[in-house]
């Protein structure tokens, strides 16, 4: 059975009814034609184009129209030549029209006889007349034109236009009825041939929204029983009057056309433009021809208007028997309820499909409890059940059919079955994808979202959907829409229905969304522009955007130094989420001591910079480390740099470098007045350090001759220890406290486990991805009280000698560095300096000194023994580097926020050179190769560069784009550092890019690198894992912590905990975590009672980390009986 056919069995029974009618809105009658006069007219035309076409029967024919009075019979005529019939918009652009006439290989085209000037203009030379003009029905004869030459190649520009958008990411999420592609799943059994006679009813292109458009050709067997069950489930009769509210080349058109024609119900056209006025078109649908049968987009149903809706669409009295929406995500239920006038009898239907299997896969009728007022509203509603002869499948990521859980969505047939681009057959049973994931449970499917709308941001994966869903359940919200500007704005679009306060949405948003889907702005449009298919266009909504974007720049042209200080109020409390505190910002404070993080911070950047439209050099840095005033003072320099009167230089900080030592300070920085000069030691101590990311620093270290057992074992950094352990001369002194090995690059050591009995020994659960047995648990040995946040790393010094014991080293935002017994936890000595400290210390190569920076601007060289001053290094900014030691000359190199790189003497107290970093402070720590000796040195600026040690001059430069918060860190091959882009990438020292390994999240973590495991590297994440891939890029194992993953993570061994290689990590919420460190497993994990950004240190069963409750720890771990961990 045909569509032609079955509109013809109609219109025997139904000859003398309305078939359709046509209403211009104009204060005119509107027209009709019966049932009779339709297919008379289609006669006609079919009759004119059995003569003019040839391939009868496997023909195409395009039709160019506006919906009009004939528009039936246009259709019928062409399904009866046979032919297929080709709907073609007037208003498309005209290189998608021309490609979609092309690649659907269309030989003839009718075109309405008003149009045919715009259609001549459009396609100069493709087609000519073959016909005189048929003046009662309104069309002329358009044949192809062999002789243009330059269509192949036009049309091949449209696919070379689409294929570049794709590529630059222009695509826009949220389209659901195209697919990106369309993968096949087929089961065995024949074929269905696209060449059989008769076998076509129309062909469609997909709009290339999310990729180069389509070419779909429906057959009648695939359309034909999506007619008769819908016809069935909604109970057409010939008193139906339906609405054709779909543009002709959006598939769901043929449903209302064919249902209503096949029936003797009559169809009501419109012209396009009322489509677009709700008033107009309310009045037209339900007064003037009451009618009974719509469907649409809830898109194109929101464009009514919540208060027509109420008064007119979904009333007590409405003419409207059934509504069913499609094409898009199913309103939520409390959106519907407040439409629905709880008399109101409409029937609501929810209609899932994708052109590619036209046009409708299920259908499911809202049931009528659910809107009665003590129903509760998150009942979610289903996809329904498949229509007649639809096939619809769950499958997982392996192409298994999911009963229970969520998958994506597969559609087909035996014979619902469509013919795309280039396909001559298609098999039998065919299956779809759409793209489109849904949950099933229990055996009902709820739709999730589709593929294109889900986005990483803030390192967690969601779908935009939900955001919108949240905003459209907030009673002010009378329509919504979310675009993911450039992939880095979330935008909510609303339509207001009363008065609306954008802080107070924003703050109901965040009571019902996790922080990472609460959007970044909020912008108030009166109409959601839509596509030609009655759907959210997200091009248009981008457009708008951008047009805010402008006209806040235009608008935000400064009148001076009053208002950018107003504006930079407004953003800081914006971003820090404080717009309900009304108090003014204090001009002290310090923007990660207000709340903010990193991410925060390059928001505040990004939305400074679109303020004053113009980029701001150095202002991450600034916003990182300074105060607001700080923040203010140095846009101000940028936004008006001759107008030096806006500058009130009394209140203006200045640094000078006027020497190396004995500075004068200004302000917050202090006067050294005296410091205690040192002879160096002529003979080299021998110590061992260890630092974050395995950074290991043995001096005058060889093999000590002890009992082999209770070993533990740190692998060391081999990029270093070639250049220097030939000059180790003098063994380790034996003791019962400390021993040592050192063979292979591995460093052991051979102590006794110290007893914990003293310790309250705390029963640990790990709480992981998955279920592992646990043999190891954790407890504190000591902690250290600092008086405030602990971010900086620990350095931790084991001394040779028997008198000395173990050292810990780290500084704290108290502006205190403490030196602290590794084992007992007193504290050694504490010296205060100018300011914060985060730089972790490293030790001199004599290991008399630790070299450390500080937010004054200076790096501190304090003595080992007790604190005191040997030397200081004035910068001109903020040092939150940590330096690191050239082993063969004991110079030390380190980063400041000044984006300059120094090579310091301490010894002769003299800066040896300064390299500008070109844009960018230097954040992260300089990392030393020895083969070759080079200094890389990463930039907020983006920029990683290799740096000759000896001289200060670059290498080599690679810019990544975004800003490197991580370390580099390197082995004999590669250069490895992580990027807030959520990348860690890796180069060879020659500055080649070899591979990048992408995460779902930023990367401030640095990568370890350990000789314990020479293939591995291992990370954390802002998106919560704990990475470890090989040197080629490849994933081994992810771990999922329960929060970011900020440190970098430490490799160790230990006899004393079953000689596991074993990693110490740190995620954000105070997770401790030890984990196997082959297998990705969880061993152990305990919880401090605070925040953890410092990067933990473990020496023997000893684990040192920072904390941001004031305290460093020591954890000690041990092995105790077997406990499952639990997730």
């Amino acid at each position: 059975m045909t569509l032609q056919e079955l509109v013809n069995q109609a219109a025997d029974l139904y000859s003398n009814r309305k078939a359709v009618w046509f209403d211009e809105c104009n204060n005119k009658p509107p027209t009709s034609y019966t049932y009779a006069t339709v297919v008379k007219l289609a006669v006609e035309l079919t009759a004119f184009l059995q003569k003019h076409c040839g391939q009868q029967g496997k023909c195409e024919i395009g039709l160019y129209c506006y919906p009009g009075i004939n528009l039936p019979s246009w259709i019928l005529g062409i399904l009866q030549v046979p032919a297929a019939y080709s709907p073609v918009d007037p208003d498309a652009p005209p290189m998608l029209s021309t490609y979609f006439m092309k690649k659907s290989n269309l030989q003839y085209i009718l075109v309405e006889n008003d149009k045919i000037n715009k259609f001549q203009t459009s396609h100069v030379g493709w087609f000519y007349h073959n016909s005189s003009t048929i003046e009662h029905i309104g069309l002329t004869l358009f044949q192809m034109s062999l002789s243009n030459a330059d269509l192949n190649s036009q049309v091949d520009d449209v696919q070379s236009k689409y294929e570049l958008s794709k590529a630059m990411g222009n695509s826009q999420p949220g389209y659901t009825i195209c697919p990106e592609q369309t993968k096949v799943k087929t089961s065995e059994g024949g074929y269905m041939d696209v060449g059989q006679k008769c076998s076509l009813a129309y062909v469609l292109h997909t709009s290339g929204t999310t990729g180069i458009p389509k070419i779909v050709r429906v057959p009648h067997k695939c359309i034909v029983p999506n007619i008769q069950h819908l016809k069935s489930i909604f109970e057409i009769t010939q008193n139906d009057i339906l609405f054709l509210a779909s543009p002709l080349t959006f598939d769901p058109s043929v449903v209302e056309l064919f249902i209503s024609l096949t029936s003797g119900a009559s169809i009501l056209i419109v012209p396009n433009t009322i489509k677009m006025m709700p008033v107009e078109l309310a009045a037209a649908l339900f007064h003037h021809h009451c009618v009974t049968v719509l469907q649409a987009t809830p898109t194109l149903l929101r464009r009514f208007g919540a208060h027509i809706i109420k008064s007119t669409v979904l009333s007590a009295n409405t003419s409207l028997r059934v509504l069913a929406l499609g094409g898009e995500a199913f309103p939520v239920l409390n959106l519907l309820k407040s439409w629905k006038h709880k008399e109101n009898k409409t029937s609501i239907f929810n209609l899932y499909g994708i052109t590619e299997v036209s046009s409708w896969a299920t259908c499911y009728k809202i049931p009528e409890e659910v809107f009665s007022p003590d129903f509760r509203t998150e009942f979610p509603i289903p996809l329904g059940s498949p229509l007649l002869g639809t096939k619809v499948e769950v499958r997982d990521t392996n192409g298994s059919a999911v009963l229970e859980g969520e998958g994506q969505i597969f559609i087909g047939g035996e014979e619902r079955i469509c013919f795309l681009d280039d396909e001559i057959t298609v098999p039998e049973g065919t299956m779809r994808e759409t793209g489109d994931f849904a949950r099933v449970q229990n055996a009902k499917l709820f739709f999730l979202g589709r593929k294109d709308n889900q986005i990483k941001r803030h390192g967690k994966r969601f779908n935009v959907e939900c955001l919108q869903q949240a905003a459209e359940d907030l009673c002010q919200v009378e329509a919504c829409a979310v675009t993911w500007y450039q992939q880095e704005k979330l935008i909510l679009f609303v339509v207001p229905r009363d008065d609306i306060e954008e802080r107070e949405t924003l703050q109901e948003l965040q009571r019902h969304l996790p922080a990472h889907a609460v959007p970044d702005e909020l912008l108030l449009i009166k109409a959601l522009p839509l596509t030609s298919h009655g759907k959210v266009d997200k091009s248009e909504l981008n457009k708008i955007y951008q047009n805010h974007l402008n006209s806040r720049r235009r608008d935000s042209e400064l009148s001076g130094a009053e208002e950018l200080w107003e504006r930079l109020q407004y953003l800081w409390k914006s971003v820090l989420g404080l717009l309900g505190d009304s108090t003014e910002v204090s001009k002290d404070a310090v923007f990660l001591y207000s709340g903010g993080d990193s991410l925060k911070a390059l928001r505040f950047s990004d939305e400074i910079e679109m303020l004053v439209g113009k980029a701001v050099p150095g202002l991450l840095e600034v916003i990182l480390s300074h105060s607001i005033e700080e923040v203010y003072r140095h846009v101000l320099k940028i936004l008006f740099p001759n107008e030096d009167q806006l500058m009130n230089r009394d209140n203006v900080l200045k640094r000078k470098q006027s020497g190396n030592s004995g500075e004068d300070f200004q302000g917050k920085y202090i006067k050294l007045e005296s410091e205690t000069g040192l002879e160096v030691a002529s003979g080299l101590i021998s110590f061992i350090a260890l630092s974050r990311g395995n950074h290991f620093f043995p001096i005058n270290f060889t093999k000590s001759f002890m009992q082999p057992n209770n070993t533990v074992q740190v692998g060391v950094e081999l990029l270093q220890q070639p250049s220097f352990l030939p000059l180790m001369s003098p063994s380790v002194t034996k003791s019962h406290t400390q021993g040592y090995e050192l063979e292979n690059g591995i460093l052991t050591d051979t102590s006794k486990a110290n007893e914990t009995n003293y310790c309250s020994v705390q029963q640990i659960h790990a709480e992981c991805s998955h279920v592992a047995t646990a043999e190891l648990a954790l407890c504190i040995r000591w902690k250290s009280n600092t008086r405030k946040c602990v971010d900086a790393s620990p350095l931790v010094i084991i001394p040779s000698k028997e008198e000395v014991s173990a050292s810990v080293y780290v500084g704290s935002h108290s502006h205190a560095i403490q030196a602290i017994d590794l084992d007992l936890g007193e504290i050694k000595w504490e010296k205060n300096l100018g300011d914060r400290i985060e730089s972790s210390a490293c030790i001199s190569k004599c290991g008399n000194f630790i070299v450390v920076g500080c937010y004054d601007g200076l790096v501190y060289v304090l003595q080992t023994s007790d604190g005191e001053i040997h030397w200081t290094f004035v910068t001109e900014d903020t040092v939150k580097s940590s330096a690191v030691v050239d082993p063969f000359n004991g110079l030390v190199y380190i980063g400041s926020h000044d984006q300059h790189v120094y090579a310091l003497d301490i010894y002769k107290k003299s800066c040896i050179w300064k390299l500008h970093c070109e844009g960018g402070a230097v954040f992260s720590s300089p990392c030393l190769s020895s083969f070759p000796h080079h200094l890389y040195v990463a930039t907020l600026g983006g920029l990683l560069l290799a740096v000759n040690p000896v001289m200060g001059n670059k290498i080599w430069k690679s810019f990544l784009g975004k800003p490197l918060f991580s370390s580099p860190h390197c082995n004999e091959k590669y250069v490895c550092i992580g990027c807030v882009d959520g990348n860690l990438h890796c180069h060879t020292h020659s500055g080649e890019k070899v591979w990048q390994f992408s995460t779902n999240g930023p990367v401030f973590s640095s990568p370890c690198i350990s000789s314990l495991t020479e293939q591995e590297i291992f990370f954390g994440s802002h998106d919560g894992f704990i990475y470890c891939c090989n040197m080629e890029g490849n994933l081994l194992w992810k771990f999922e912590a329960t929060s970011s993953v900020y440190g970098t993570p430490f490799v160790f061994q230990s006899d004393e905990l079953k000689n596991k290689i074993l990693l110490a990590a740190v995620s954000t919420d105070g997770k401790v975590w030890i984990l196997n460190a082959k297998s990705g497993t969880a061993e152990g994990v305990d919880k401090l009672p605070g925040e953890v950004f410092s990067s933990p240190v473990v020496w023997g069963t000893k684990l040192v980390v920072g904390c941001r409750n004031d305290y460093v720890y020591c954890l000690d771990l041990y092995v105790t009986g077997k406990k499952h961990l639990r997730c």
